[in-house]
């Protein structure tokens, strides 16, 4: 299955690298997400800042974490795919590179989507459902 076929109405945030870290959480919070892609615009990439990012900054930078931003403890070296990338071949990258979120970007580079750990887990559990009561009715009624 294909990315696009996950991201259709789904709605990508966005922060900029400037923003306090302390809004960076409230803004997680009110969106019930686990990370927003760091960008000046809304197109760009300029990096993801997930919880875990927070949780890697707060040993190092606890006495001045009022002072931090976006920019102090985001991942800038951000993996992405494409509409036509597969779950399959996406599901590989986020295992191996221990990664819960992917950007979706266009030819171009735009951002269009986020995918999470969760999108990929799910379209390929309802796969496997599928090819589960494909099976059964194949066993039950043989032609």
């Amino acid at each position: 299955m294909k990315i696009s076929a996950l991201i259709t109405g789904k709605a990508v945030y966005t922060i900029p690298a400037e923003t306090s870290v302390a809004t960076l959480v409230e803004k997680l919070a009110s969106l019930k997400v686990g990370a927003l892609v760091v960008s000046p615009d809304g197109i760009r990439i300029t990096g993801i800042v997930s919880e875990r990012d927070i949780v890697a900054a707060l040993p190092m930078h606890l006495h001045e974490l009022g002072k931090l931003h976006v920019r102090d403890i985001m991942t800038v070296n951000v993996t992405t795919c494409t509409p036509n990338s597969t779950v399959a071949d996406l599901m590989m990258i986020m295992t191996e590179r221990r990664i819960r979120h992917v950007p979706v970007v266009n030819d171009a580079g735009d951002l269009v989507s986020i995918i999470s750990i969760g999108d990929v887990v799910k379209s390929h559990v309802s796969e496997l459902d599928s090819e589960r009561l494909a099976l059964v009715d194949y066993v039950q009624n043989p032609r």
